[in-house]
């Protein structure tokens, strides 16, 4: 009934899961044993256009597959435990990357750099070495950095493909669409917000003016609803008092980007949503990372979409997050090459 449950919830929300014909694809999770690896797998387990789950980490993997693979959705799935990561990448077409630490209270997502970079860097080898054309979907924070880690670790493997390299920043939206509807008192449906920058506080830029719910919200309560926004993790960690972060809301919003880039890859037209990847709104900044609505489609990257009108309060959020989200990106590239 969770699985049916899951899928119901992730279906009813933006034409996600889709069940039109579908390729085989074979999806990997590194980082499945986890406190978001093993929900995303189980949601994963529930997608249509998943044909096949491999499931890795360095613990715990081989029984979160066992469980997962009873759930009566067609797909087949295996688990694999530390020492067969090449076997766990064998063949895959999109490997989706939750392995890393979680935060504590009062931890930012740049206290996990050390830890998660390593991490993530070496997994990005593997992918390099064993599935060199995979779609990889960054979930291990900090984002900002972690992203351009993957892509340098890529670039020395002589196999970098930007089209194919995404930071998750979907949590962002799903939170944006939540707390604006529980604003404006409507469904999230109709509160759509594109969430622009990067995937940490004041580089999170929710568009809200791009919406007409969000247009309407001002003054403190605008000012609050942002605040919320790009800081609701901590929201997370604090209720759940030194046990982790936002684990559940995570792999569910793993899944709904997993899912909008299967349909892209299978050919679905229109499929847009914001996601980190290399662009070139800002390198003339010397930005070569960021966040913005982004069309998927059989190649993975297919378009990616400028900002649009700003209100004032946009412009000066994206002055603030800029000269930081500058500082996360150049740190992730100074630990990929000093590696």
């Amino acid at each position: 009934m969770l699985a049916r449950s899951a899928a119901r919830a992730l279906s009813a929300n933006s034409r996600t899961f889709s069940s039109s014909a579908a390729r085989q694809t074979k999806v990997a999770v590194l980082g499945a044993g986890g406190g978001i690896g093993q929900p995303l797998s189980l949601l994963l387990k529930t997608d249509p256009l998943v044909t096949s789950l491999s499931l890795y980490d360095i613990r715990g993997a081989p029984g979160v597959a066992a469980d997962v693979s009873h759930v009566d959705a067609h797909s087949e799935v295996n688990g694999y435990p530390a020492d067969k990561l090449d076997e766990a990448l064998d063949g895959v077409q999109v490997v989706v990357i939750p392995a890393g630490v979680p935060r504590k209270p009062g931890m930012t997502r740049d206290d996990l750099f050390n830890t998660n970079a390593s991490i993530v860097r070496d997994l990005a080898a593997a992918i390099g070495r064993v599935a060199p054309t995979a779609h990889i979907l960054v979930i291990s924070n900090p984002v900002n950095s972690t992203v351009p880690i993957v892509a340098s670790t890529l670039q020395k493997a002589g196999v970098y493909n930007p089209a194919r390299l995404f930071g998750v920043t979907t949590l962002d939206v799903v939170r944006a669409a939540r707390f604006t509807a529980g604003i404006a008192g409507v469904k999230p449906a109709d509160t759509p917000i594109t969430v622009v920058g990067g995937h940490s506080g004041a580089t999170i830029v929710p568009l809200l003016s791009q919406n007409a719910h969000g247009k309407a919200i001002t003054g403190d309560i605008y000012k609050a609803l942002v605040h919320r926004i790009q800081f609701g993790g901590d929201e997370v960690v604090k209720a759940k008092d030194g046990a982790g972060s936002a684990t559940l809301s995570m792999a569910y919003a793993g899944a709904k980007f997993t899912n909008s880039l299967l349909r892209g890859l299978n050919g679905e037209k229109g499929v847009i949503t914001p996601t980190f990847v290399e662009s070139p709104l800002y390198k003339d900044q010397g930005i070569d990372f960021f966040s913005s609505n982004v069309e998927l489609g059989v190649n993975g990257v297919e378009k990616i979409y400028p900002l649009g009108p700003l209100s004032a309060e946009e412009e000066k959020l994206l002055e603030a997050c800029l000269p930081e989200l500058k500082k996360n990106v150049e740190k992730g590239k100074a630990f990929a090459e000093s590696s």
